[in-house]
């Protein structure tokens, strides 16, 4: 091979040799690369293995062993044993699976939206850049195959075995596989009283003393008496083992992660309305079992303390919701769902909206949507 073709080979295998290695890295980066290995893949496994089929105890093995393997082609994209023989059709072969995954999943959604996870939360990207980029990949190493010179010896075949076994171990020793018991962990409910948190309004139908009606005026009795009549029949929202009251009147419930800058946000702006607002409903939080030792810096830049309890990160997607992302903000009434908002797009939390559905009677509200 002339000098020429040497250094075009070269920059093809480190080209391709650099998109495997960063995609495998990203799935266990966070916001910086191997910042949170165990919250990334368990992102990458709720987000994009789940919607595919793969069920909760299959799932940790199969994105471990995924990524051990995007990682060892990488690395061995880089050495010469059975270079062309074996690693460049099996890494266009690769490539081609996830083409055509993810053509499919365009096709079903009828869209473009969302982040495909090839570069995990670390770099979205959505699955028409992900085809593209896919493209490109296997059209360099078409290329690269073609001026790869046809050898006698491959070489040892052992050295790659060697390597991919090395990166599957490595990945499930850096992101090791949690028992399901722990997975359904729930910490203790936290109370944390605070004088900046106004004590919540009691609820109408809690008015039963008959000295507060012989005070009141016939007309504010009638209409509370209205008022109680119109609220919604209670039910349960399966949020009791949290909470215990979280089903009793007017309440907000708050999905966050201690770490998530959109989180402190939406806390913040929670706390700055109940100052305006005293009738604001009492607010506790499910956090995330991810950077637990920054939920003290949390509370300090929400401006507030509030109950909360702690879920372990794969049960806490569960009870997010599907397709839900955080910050996630509820509210319920008599358990039933009034209002959830969540993620940092179309349906992000907003303050006004929230106020707005804070003051609408339930006739109001049944107008608006009439499944409540």
């Amino acid at each position: 091979m002339t000098t020429k073709k040497t250094y075009i080979a070269w920059s093809l295998r480190i080209t391709v040799s650099a998109l495997f290695i960063l995609s495998a890295l990203a799935k266990l980066s966070k916001g910086h690369l191997l910042d949170s290995p165990y919250f990334a893949i368990s992102t990458f496994e709720v987000k994009q293995l789940y919607p595919m089929g793969f069920s909760q105890g299959f799932a940790p093995y199969f994105s471990r062993t995924l990524i051990g393997i995007e990682l060892a082609l990488g690395l061995l994209l880089l050495q010469k044993n059975w270079l062309r023989k074996f690693l460049i059709p099996v890494t266009i072969a690769m490539l081609a699976v996830f083409i055509g995954h993810l053509t499919y999943v365009t096709f079903l959604s009828g869209g473009n939206s969302g982040n495909c996870g090839c570069f995990g939360e670390l770099l979205p990207m959505t699955p028409i850049e992900a085809i593209i980029k896919n493209i490109v990949a296997v059209a360099l190493l078409v290329y690269l195959y073609k001026i790869t010179p046809r050898v006698s010896n491959n070489g040892n075949f052992w050295i790659l075995t060697t390597v991919l076994f090395a990166t599957i171990l490595g990945i499930f020793m850096l992101a090791p596989i949690r028992p399901a018991s722990s997975n359904f962990t729930v910490s203790p409910v936290v109370e944390i009283p605070n004088d900046t948190i106004s004590e919540s309004v009691v609820p109408l139908n809690s008015i039963k003393s008959e000295t507060a009606i012989t005070e009141a005026k016939k007309d504010t009795v009638k209409k509370l008496e209205v008022e109680i009549i119109k609220e919604p029949r209670k039910v349960k929202s399966g949020n009791a083992k949290f909470f215990a009251n979280i089903d009793t009147g007017r309440k907000l419930l708050c999905y966050f992660v201690p770490g998530c800058d959109h989180c402190r946000a939406a806390a913040k702006e929670l706390t700055e309305i109940r100052k305006k607002d005293a009738s604001l409903p009492p607010l506790s939080i499910i956090f995330m079992n991810e950077e637990i030792d920054l939920i003290p810096d949390f509370f300090k830049e929400a401006g507030a303390s509030y109950p909360y309890t702690i879920v372990e990160v794969i049960p806490f997607y569960d009870i997010l919701g599907k397709n839900r992302n955080t910050p996630g903000v509820k509210y319920f009434w008599n358990g039933k769902e009034i209002k959830y908002f969540d993620g940092i797009n179309d349906n992000k939390f907003n303050g006004s909206e929230l106020n707005e559905y804070l003051h609408k009677s339930y006739e109001d509200l049944k107008k608006t949507n009439p499944k409540l």
